[in-house]
C-alpha cells in the first residue's frame, strides 16, 4: 500500500515540475505566448525567442531543479542518519561552509584558473562541514548540541565571508560575493550545471545506496549492526553523499537554506515514515518548491531582483521555528 503510494506521489511530482518547469519557460519580463516557447524548444522558434528560452529561461530553471533535488535529498538523507528532522544542510552550516570556500575561490581570483575550481572548492567544504556534524552526532546524543554547532559554524563562515566582502578588490568581486552569499540561479548556462551534473550524479547514486541503511538506522546503531549493517561504511555514503551534492547546488546557487527541511517534512508522512522512500519524492519535492520560489522571485513587483535564497528563507525560516516548536523530545537524537 505505501509502496504503491510512493510510486503515485513520484508520478504526480513529476508532472508537477515538468508543468511547473514549463511555467517558468513563458513567464518573465517579455511576453511570450506558450506555442512560442513550444516552438522554441523543438528549434523552429525565431532567433530572439531560442536566445530567451535557452540560454536564459531553461537554464535558468533546470538549475532550480537541480539545485532545490540536492538540498532536498541531502536533508532527508542526513535526518535519517542524525534522526532528527531539524538536520539540514542550511541550518547545519554545510551549506555556509560550502559557500565560503567557493567565495574564498572568487575573492583570490582563482576560478581563473581553471573553471573547476569553483565546484571543487564548494564540494571541499561541504565535505568537510558535513564530517565534522557526522563527527560530532557520533559523540553527543544531543539535538540541542548539534543544532548549536551547525549554528556556530554558519556564524563562523558568515563573519568570515563579511570579512571578504568589506576587503573585496573592485564592485564586480563584491557582486559576485554577494550572489554565492544570498543564492541565486539567474545568469546560469548550461555550462555551469555541466560543472557541477558529474558531483551532482555521484552524491544522488550515493544516497540513494544509503537508503537501506538509513531505514536500519532509524531503529538504532545497536539494532542496526545486529541486523548486519555496516555502520561506519552506511555513515560514509550518507556524508558523501549529502557533501557532493550541497557542494554542486553551491556551486549553482550559492547558499540556498531550508529547503533540506521542507521537503523531507512534506513528504515523510505520505510514505509512512520510512527514511528510504523519503528519498527520491524529497529530491522532486525540493525541485519543485525551488522552481515555484524562483517564479516569484522573477514575477515580483520589486524594482531590484530579489535573491532566491532571501525568498525561501523568508518561507523556510519560519517553517523551520515550526516545526522545532512542535518537537516535544527537541532535546533527544531520535
Amino acid at each position: 500500500m505505501v509502496k504503491d503510494r510512493t510510486k503515485q506521489l513520484i508520478a504526480a511530482l513529476i508532472g508537477a515540475i515538468a508543468v511547473a518547469v514549463a511555467a517558468s519557460c513563458v513567464l518573465g519580463v517579455t511576453a511570450i505566448a506558450p506555442q512560442e516557447i513550444a516552438r522554441a524548444l523543438i528549434g523552429l522558434g525565431d532567433d530572439e525567442t531560442m536566445l530567451i528560452v535557452w540560454e536564459i529561461r531553461l537554464p535558468r530553471a533546470l538549475g532550480a531543479l537541480m539545485v532545490g533535488s540536492a538540498l532536498g535529498i541531502s536533508g532527508a538523507a542526513l535526518q535519517g542518519l542524525l534522526r532528527n528532522p531539524l538536520a539540514e544542510p542550511g541550518v547545519l552550516g554545510v551549506s555556509a561552509t560550502a559557500s565560503l570556500c567557493a567565495t574564498i575561490a572568487i575573492y583570490w581570483g582563482l576560478i581563473g584558473l581553471s573553471p573547476w575550481v569553483l565546484p571543487i572548492a564548494s564540494i571541499g567544504g561541504a565535505l568537510v562541514a558535513t564530517a565534522l556534524l557526522a563527527l560530532i552526532a557520533r559523540r553527543v546524543g544531543s539535538v540541542v548540541t548539534l543544532i548549536l554547532v551547525g549554528v556556530g559554524l554558519s556564524s563562523l563562515t558568515g563573519s568570515i565571508m563579511s570579512l571578504l566582502l568589506n576587503f573585496a578588490p573592485n564592485p564586480f568581486t563584491l557582486s559576485d560575493m554577494v550572489t554565492w552569499m544570498m543564492g541565486s540561479v539567474a545568469n546560469r548556462s548550461f555550462m555551469d550545471l555541466a560543472f557541477a551534473a558529474p558531483f551532482f550524479g555521484l552524491g544522488l547514486v550515493m544516497l540513494l545506496m544509503s537508503g537501506a541503511g538509513l531505514r536500519a538506522l532509524a531503529l538504532g546503531e545497536e539494532s542496526a549492526r545486529a541486523l548486519g549493517l555496516n555502520v561506519s561504511r552506511a555513515r560514509l555514503l550518507v556524508v558523501m553523499g549529502a557533501g557532493l551534492m550541497t557542494g554542486a547546488a553551491v556551486c549553482v546557487a550559492g547558499a540556498v537554506g531550508f529547503v533540506g527541511i521542507i521537503a523531507p517534512h512534506l513528504v515523510r508522512p505520505l510514505v509512512g515514515y520510512d527514511p528510504a522512500r523519503t528519498l527520491i519524492p524529497s529530491a522532486l519535492t525540493g525541485g519543485l518548491v525551488l522552481v515555484l520560489a524562483d517564479i516569484m522571485v522573477r514575477l515580483a513587483p520589486t524594482t531590484q531582483e530579489l535573491k532566491l535564497g532571501v525568498i525561501v528563507g523568508l518561507i523556510g525560516a519560519p517553517f523551520f521555528i515550526y516545526i522545532a516548536a512542535r518537537r516535544r523530545t527537541f532535546g533527544e537524537n531520535q
